[in-house]
């Protein structure tokens, strides 16, 4: 076994030995565009204007836009940490080899979190996908499809992309967000030019907001930004990626947080003159097109939420796929998730395994009668569990990797630090006060899943260090 093989059931992580394999993929394929692109499609900016943002507004209210915005800042300082080991390290295990540097006890829960981060959001975003292929079904005619089929659909043919080509996947993704981002774009503008450059005072002053359902928003906001990080995993195939990959993960958290802080001020703003509950909207952005006089848009947005969230999928399972398959490099998981394909150089095994990953629990909740928006809901909050964890993990482990680097000063502790209590806080976040259920059940779902995934690493450990059997001539 090398050294980039045993790094997280080593005694120290080797992020100059992660970066300097390839594992078989494609090396330097990737322009900083597609590379930025990852991240965004992974985001996914066009899925929380028409679904993500709702349910926010149904905690925060009147202050979803502040909600939007104290996200936004804890995201940037995760940002911060996730560049500043970025410039050190371009590997596909991205933030769990970060983590290793702490301890591998660390990068070995750090894995599993962000590998089931990774299939959860895809699982929920598959959701998403349903409840907008049966809204265009039903606006176009008057039909809707089985929910388990669309699944099924959205799934397989992201899998399938991601499995082919990663170039591809990342022009597809790029093209996808673009267009869907421009049409959001135009209502925003065409709305706020009809309201006049005034502030909405109901949302100025908070009004009807409570901080306990402001501190439930921020945690709910943040689930629109998971995934920023995903070009991290790209390490072996961005081009020039210990530059471009710390640029990609800064721009895209920025300009999504931009995005979407004028996306929610915007809607509340738009479905306080319409007069309608905005939390229980189906298609938000669908009447807000119809606000602001240009009905067209409103089937063309729908259109590219659906195609936006089919862009996330691929995301995620190209992401998930080589965190699995650094895992099987590592020893966490079978050998023979490592192996690439010979002529596209994807992991081809990997990507087969977090297809399937993804698609069991989208299609049973679906034939069980789960609503896509439930499917969203329920397994985006699983997600976010994941993505907590493993952002927390990685702001504690900066500090400890920057003083060894001999690099450590006191803006890295303050950002350690900072960034550490604030996923601390937003953890805390979900889990007080107790949510109804299903939610309420989701930290033990997320528990055992993590001590499993513990119990896994020790139970390695433990055939490391036993003995090899003596044999007599």
């Amino acid at each position: 076994m090398t050294p980039a093989e045993a790094l997280p059931l080593s005694d120290e992580a080797d992020l100059g030995t992660a970066t300097a394999s390839s594992y078989g993929l494609k090396r330097g394929i990737l322009s900083p565009v597609e590379t930025l692109a990852q991240s965004i499609s992974t985001i996914a900016p066009t899925t929380s204007p028409t679904m993500t943002i709702p349910l926010v507004f149904a905690l925060a209210g009147n202050a979803t836009w502040l909600a939007y915005l104290l996200a936004t800042a804890g995201v940037l300082l995760v940002a911060l940490c996730v560049s500043r080991f970025a410039r050190y390290s371009a590997s596909p295990g991205s933030l769990y080899i970060y983590a290793s540097t702490l301890r591998p006890v660390v990068g070995s829960i750090t894995a599993w979190a962000l590998l089931l981060a990774y299939i959860a959001t895809a699982a929920s975003v598959a959701g998403g996908f349903i409840n907008y292929a049966n809204v265009l079904l039903n606006l176009g005619f008057g039909l809707r499809a089985p929910q388990s089929l669309l699944a099924v659909i959205a799934v397989t043919v992201a899998t399938a992309i991601a499995y082919r080509d990663v170039k591809v996947s990342a022009r597809t993704m790029l093209w996808i967000e673009a267009v869907s981002i421009t049409f959001i774009s135009i209502v925003v503008a065409i709305l706020l030019a009809k309201n006049g450059l005034h502030l909405h005072p109901a949302q100025l002053r908070l009004d009807g907001a409570s901080s306990s359902g402001v501190r439930l928003g921020v945690v709910l906001a943040l689930f629109s930004f998971v995934g920023f990080e995903s070009a991290t995993t790209l390490g072996a195939e961005a081009r020039e990626p210990l530059r471009t990959i710390p640029r990609a993960v800064i721009q895209s958290a920025m300009l999504t947080g931009v995005f979407l802080i004028l996306c929610a001020y915007t809607e509340v703003l738009g479905f306080a003159g319409a007069h309608q509950n905005f939390g229980s909207s189906d298609a938000p952005m669908h009447l807000l097109a119809q606000q602001a006089g240009v009905p067209l848009l409103g089937p063309l947005i729908d259109a590219g939420a659906l195609v936006s969230m089919f862009a996330c999928i691929l995301a995620c399972i190209t992401a998930g796929a080589r965190v699995l398959m650094l895992m099987g490099h590592n020893g966490l998981a079978s050998r023979r998730l490592t192996q690439t394909h010979l002529r596209n150089a994807t992991p081809g095994p990997a990507v087969v395994s977090v297809g399937v990953l993804t698609l069991l629990p989208a299609a049973l909740l679906a034939a069980r009668g789960a609503s896509g928006s439930d499917i969203y809901g329920w397994l985006g909050s699983l997600a976010t569990y994941g993505f907590i964890t493993v952002y927390g993990l990685v702001a504690l482990a900066l500090a400890f990797y920057m003083r060894r680097q001999g690099h450590l000063t006191p803006a890295v502790i303050l950002l350690s630090v900072t960034t550490t209590v604030a996923m601390v806080l937003a953890l805390v976040g979900t889990l007080i006060p107790v949510p109804a259920a299903p939610y309420s059940w989701l930290p033990y779902v997320y528990l055992v899943y993590i001590l499993a995934g513990l119990g896994w690493y020790f139970r390695l450990q433990s055939k490391r260090r036993r003995p090899a059997p003596q044999h007599q001539a």
